[in-house]
């Protein structure tokens, strides 16, 4: 009997149950469970608690409709959703930030106005002439990035630069108004006590979400910007998509300029390069959200409303205008902090 125990427990390959090598101690499964939650939506628990603090702190002012509709509703808060989901074609095949961006977004809703308003244009062709400029600058970025080779930051940079030169000049340096007042409905018309451009902004962060997760072209934007030359080598038209990724950048940035012009039946050039802090602040912040260490459009999307109700709640608190600054700036160290600490954990 003994000779059969001890030959089963030397055969290769059996393991006896009482010799069996024991699971991770429930301690550690816990634990694994608690950062896996902690790591997705630990920013969602500070927007709560954050949420929670200044409606005790300010409730006559923080708990009422109107504050909801700063938070969700404000033409800042859709152009930011914009110019984040622009923001996030270009990162998410590997490029890195598109600092022209913003400035395409000022080019497009100065143009519009510019046109109709100085030029008599029909709005309807000076919309389409504002997204055909737009998409051409995104076209031209893409072609200097990844068919002459121009570094990323230093094409997008000077294109920022150069764009926003261009609406300070269409406009002698000042802002431009008189836009149609019913052209305002495709920005401003109420649904469910919002204005449309939430929707607007929701549904493309959406269909960006269900772009990246459920179809090949996804599949593939990801797939390049973890590795080009395997990409490339696995049959992936990588150029194609690289190019492609910057001209849709600069189609979206278009749009939120129409939007964000329609909605004050005007615009003012100089208003486009505040956006630039907010707009990395947010995406940054996106990566601890939902997918820690990747740019999402959900977690994205979540971060530019974050950032909405601590500006407002540190705002009703009597804070400066300067707290603004402050607090964008610090959300974006913080935000590239965790950023870089989640993808160094995830290699």
């Amino acid at each position: 009997m003994s000779d059969k125990t001890s030959a089963a427990q030397s055969a290769p390959g059996v393991t006896p149950s009482s010799t069996a090598a024991p699971g991770p101690p429930a301690s550690v499964k816990s634990s694994k469970g608690a950062v896996w939650f902690a790591s997705r939506f630990a920013v969602i628990g500070v927007w709560i608690a954050l949420a929670a603090l200044f409606a005790v702190l300010r409730p006559d002012t923080f708990l009422t409709s109107g504050s909801l509709k700063v938070i969700f509703g404000s033409q800042n808060q859709a152009a930011l959703v914009f110019l984040t989901a622009a923001l996030l074609c270009t990162i998410v095949v590997g490029e890195f930030v598109d600092m022209s961006v913003a400035s395409n977004f000022g080019l497009s809703a100065i143009m519009l106005t510019i046109l109709n308003v100085n030029h008599g244009w029909n709005v309807g062709a000076a919309v389409l002439a504002s997204l055909v400029l737009s998409t051409a600058v995104g076209a031209v970025n893409g072609w200097l990035v990844v068919k002459v080779g121009v570094n990323t930051i230093v094409v997008t940079l000077g294109m920022g630069t150069f764009l926003l030169g261009i609406a300070l000049w269409i406009s002698d340096l000042m802002p431009v108004g008189g836009l149609p007042t019913d052209f305002k409905d495709i920005a401003l018309q109420p649904v469910a006590g919002l204005p449309v451009s939430f929707f607007y902004g929701l549904v493309l962060m959406l269909g960006f979400a269900y772009v990246l997760h459920f179809t090949p072209l996804g599949r593939n934007m990801r797939f390049v910007g973890e590795s080009r030359e395997v990409s490339r080598l696995a049959g992936v038209r990588v150029t194609r998509l690289r190019v492609g990724a910057f001209t849709v950048a600069g189609l979206i940035a278009g749009v939120g300029g129409v939007l964000s012009a329609a909605a004050t039946g005007g615009f003012d050039p100089n208003v486009s390069q505040s956006y630039l802090l907010p707009i990395f602040a947010a995406t940054f912040l996106g990566t601890a959200i939902l997918q820690p260490g990747r740019f999402n459009p959900i977690g994205t999307l979540v971060a530019v409303f974050f950032l909405a109700t601590g500006v407002l709640g540190l705002q009703l608190l009597g804070a400066s205008s300067w707290i603004t600054s402050v607090f964008y700036g610090g959300v974006l160290v913080v935000a590239v902090t965790i950023s870089t600490v989640l993808r160094n954990r995830t290699r």
